[in-house]
């Protein structure tokens, strides 16, 4: 499935400095991608891997529990794996959580490369 980067027109601020501090890691992040079933609030592209910023509904919504399971199908189908990342969590440990999902993704993104040799 083809993905298509455009910018929304209000992402999350959450969203926004995560994306910056990813940015500061080296990461090439595209925000709001749409995957042709939903968009994706960031997309780390080279490591196959979706990041949602969620609120609290996300968590404490069943129904929302229910779309975000079937939703991480798509991206799975597409050979992404998705996170998730509630806004409190971003707003309390941003750099902590940069940081690690910055080396994650270039330990996963190493491993894709030497799966297509």
């Amino acid at each position: 499935m083809l993905k298509i980067a455009h910018s929304s027109p209000n992402p999350t601020p959450e969203t926004l400095l995560l994306k910056e501090a990813l940015e500061k890691e080296g990461i090439n992040v595209n925000i709001e991608v749409f995957d042709g079933h939903k968009h994706i609030d960031l997309e780390i592209p080279k490591a196959k891997l979706d990041v949602e910023v969620d609120g609290i509904q996300h968590l404490t919504n069943p129904d929302q529990i229910v779309r975000d399971i079937n939703r991480g199908y798509y991206s799975h189908r597409d050979g992404f794996s998705t996170m998730h990342i509630p806004n409190e969590m971003i707003r309390k440990h941003l750099e902590k959580i940069s940081k690690a999902l910055a080396e994650a993704s270039k330990t996963i993104e190493k491993k894709i490369c030497v799966h297509m040799t």
